[in-house]
């Protein structure tokens, strides 16, 4: 039995004296209140309508059920007031997950186009290298960089995240600068953590090279590895975002610039049974404009 049906079956029933004229108040049948009713009573153990051939009466049970019934179905139509109210608003929480180095040189300056939006938004936005479980953690959007396995998600394409090899020039001083792939073996290089052994991969037309990393050092930070880089302490291959500044000041030299280093796709995405609220719809937006030109309609 839908008990919350019931009950307002039951408070239909007191509000309009019989069952019929509740039936078609509700648009069911008259015998289908009755079940409701029987239904109802049964579960409760106890009568709540007395009813004759000519008329009903509530019990005194009845009656005190009845005062429950209309607090409990007024606080529900209430809430529902109240969720309907923040549906279509812009207002709440939104949690959001990036990775790091995108999420802090892209998408945190992206931000304020959003705050101008929706300023009573809450953002909870978290920065993770890691793949974080939509569903468990209760997050809304997520940025991804590369391949998607998962179905289950709405995945939209932003722009590709390109990399860039580079060196300080103390380092190529001290210890030359290769002019080819090749040549990379004979350096120190350093790289992130996670993708250590995982060879770096350069190509330039029908040539692909593919340089073994055999790391003197390895840190599980992007920024890090940008100011190691920057102290000399060897060749780093980063996003383009994070080294871009310092290759336009000259604190870093970009190596191989006719060598394609390669890039990947970086995704927004989000649960395909999402509800999609103005906040949601409008950050979407926001993220698409940002960095790429479609728009949610």
């Amino acid at each position: 039995m839908d008990l919350f049906r019931a009950m307002t079956v039951f408070a239909e029933v007191a509000r309009s004296g019989s069952m019929s004229a509740a039936s078609r108040k509700l648009h069911i049948s008259p015998a289908m209140v009755g079940q409701y009713i029987a239904a109802l009573e049964e579960r409760l153990g106890m009568r709540l309508l007395n009813r004759t051939t000519r008329k009903q009466k509530l019990t005194d049970f009845g009656n005190s059920y009845l005062e429950q019934c209309h607090d409990i179905l007024e606080r529900v139509a209430a809430s529902e007031i109240q969720a309907e109210g923040l549906q279509n608003s812009f207002s709440g929480k939104l949690r959001l997950t990036a990775p790091l180095t995108f999420g802090t040189e892209q998408l945190v300056p992206a931000l304020q186009r959003y705050r101008d939006i929706a300023p009573d938004v809450e953002i909870d936005l978290i920065l993770t290298d890691r793949v974080i479980d939509l569903v468990d953690e209760g997050i809304d959007l997520a940025f991804r960089i590369g391949k998607l396995n998962d179905s289950t998600m709405i995945g939209r394409p932003l722009m590709p995240y390109r990399m860039a090899i580079c060196a300080s020039p103390d380092y190529l001083k001290k210890y030359g600068t290769p002019h080819h792939p090749d040549e990379l073996s004979e350096h120190y290089l350093i790289s992130l953590t996670v993708s250590s052994r995982s060879p770096w991969t350069l190509s330039k037309g029908h040539e692909r090279i593919e340089v073994p990393l055999h790391s003197k050092l390895t840190i599980n930070n992007g920024q890090a590895l940008r100011m190691a880089a920057r102290a000399g302490l060897g060749i780093v291959m980063q996003p383009e975002i994070l080294l871009s500044e310092d290759i336009e000041s000259g604190k870093l030299i970009r190596l191989f610039q006719e060598w394609h280093t390669g890039e990947r796709q970086i995704w927004l995405l989000y649960l395909r049974d999402k509800k999609m609220t103005p906040k949601l719809r409008a950050f979407i937006n926001v993220a698409l404009e940002a960095f790429t030109q479609d728009l949610v309609q």
